[in-house]
């Protein structure tokens, strides 16, 4: 072995070796309560080194799609009727259960809410320090949009669920809460602030083969994500300039090995007992009917003509989930044509023509990189706005299945509204917004009020 490849492989050995270490104590640093231990070293200590900040960039990204993916897909998934439960623990009962009773100390609310705003803190961390470290320019841009693409990503989480939301930590427990809309435009400012930072400095191989090990696009991501937030705030035609720049080619995913198992097959298939399995009909009222022959529903779904203890009726779970190490993307492709048809129906003048191709483009979709593909007959429905809304609202469900939006989802298309009555399963949602952790109630005084539902 040359020298050059031995000096390569003993620096990413150790930058392995720092992931763990380092990851540990930024989430006891990102805790609510300080314990001193003179031994540790202190974040400043940590992110003084190139290796430092890298394996802190590698711990991020690991702490979203080991954690964070759990709590983003499986919180709105009970409370939206993609899944339903399967298990008698206390959490998912309540989950499942809903209503103005769904405590503040749910243990779904609170790991939704303190993980993201531990990937935020972690966020700002790398962003302060990279300018610190003597670095090429392209591994400083990378580590700088990456940082900024996780933190935009945990604050679009935490607004797809909550009425206001953290957009900055506070290490004294007074962060300030804004205005969910707030946080999607602050998500969308960090987004363009990374796009920029690598447009100005492209992302050097030497951050690649550290951190993303090019299984995250980063520069696609940036736009699907931009598409996906503005269409929530209502910027339509800069969601549609945003999804028409993604390469629908191209993939991000979060990848699992045997140390770091797919967490939602964790949740499914790891235990006798399971959690949750997903419903029938991907969690739809009948009124949505699907093509028996939509390749959608045999890539997520496999039949079990089953209900849980609730009467729900459940399927087995497949696409991303049925595998242990499976990969999760970190969007879905044909995500960004559901973008298009929506941002071009919602908009002030509408499009209907091209609103009806971007919804083609998915019903007829043979080539997905992923496999998603319905492979049916283009729509013929009514050439209305109404409509077509509904058709996107179903497609969105099927495609997007399990990926953390269908709570947004629901209340955008103006779905009915839950009754706030615990232990209706016949709603198609069972709240609109959770209410806030005790973590943050009783350690910060400017946690509002909890919605009602």
């Amino acid at each position: 072995m040359s020298t050059s490849k031995k000096v390569k492989k003993m620096k990413n050995s150790n930058l392995n070796i720092l992931v763990f270490t380092i990851m540990s104590m930024l989430i006891l640093a990102s805790c609510e309560t300080d314990f001193d231990n003179p031994n540790a070293a202190t974040v400043e200590e940590t992110f003084s080194s190139r290796e430092g900040i890298l394996a802190a960039s590698v711990g991020l990204q690991q702490l979203y799609s080991t954690t964070g993916v759990r709590w983003v897909v499986e919180t709105p998934a009970i409370t939206t009727r993609e899944g339903g439960i399967t298990t008698t623990f206390q959490n998912m009962i309540e989950l499942e259960d809903g209503g103005a009773n769904l405590p503040n100390f749910n243990s779904n609310v609170q790991g939704l809410w303190s993980t993201m705003l531990r990937i935020i803190k972690i966020a700002e961390d790398i962003e302060a320090n990279a300018t610190n470290i003597d670095l090429e320019v392209g591994t400083q841009s990378g580590l700088i949009a990456h940082a900024k693409l996780f933190k935009a990503l945990a604050i679009g989480n935490l607004a797809q669920n909550y009425e206001q939301v953290i957009i900055v930590s506070n290490n004294e427990n007074e962060a300030e809460f804004v205005p969910r809309a707030t946080g999607y435009e602050n998500a969308i400012t960090l987004l363009n602030e990374a796009k920029n930072a690598i447009e100005a400095n492209p992302i050097s191989d030497e951050f690649t083969a550290a951190v993303t090990l090019g299984n995250i696009d980063v520069p696609n991501s940036i736009d699907a994500l931009l598409a996906r937030y503005n269409l929530f705030v209502g910027n339509y035609d800069a969601a549609i300039s945003a999804a028409n720049n993604v390469d629908l080619t191209s993939t991000s995913t979060f990848v699992y090995d045997s140390q770091n198992l797919n967490p939602i097959w964790s949740r499914v298939f790891l235990n006798d007992a399971p959690n949750f399995k997903p419903r029938d009909n991907f969690g739809l009222p009948s009124e949505f009917v699907f093509d028996p022959a939509d390749g959608r529903i045999s890539f997520y779904l496999v039949p079990l003509d089953e209900t849980n203890q609730n009467g729900l009726p459940i399927e087995d779970l497949a696409g991303f989930f049925d595998v242990n190490t499976g990969f999760i993307p970190l969007y879905i492709p044909d995500e960004m044509n559901l973008i298009l048809a929506e941002a071009n129906l919602r908009k002030a003048s509408p499009d209907l023509g091209a609103a009806t191709a971007a919804l083609n483009e998915v019903l007829t979709d043979t080539n997905d990189p992923f496999d998603i593909n319905a492979d049916v007959d283009p729509y013929s429905g009514a050439l209305t706005s109404e409509a077509l809304l509904s058709q996107v609202y179903k497609n969105r469900r099927a495609e997007l299945f399990l990926t953390g939006t269908s709570l947004e989802d629901s209340r955008r298309f103006g779905r009915p509204e839950p009754s706030g009555a615990p232990m209706i399963y016949t709603e198609e949602r069972n709240r609109n917004f959770y209410p806030y952790p005790d973590l943050e109630r009783n350690s910060n005084p400017n946690t509002p009020e909890d919605p009602n539902i």
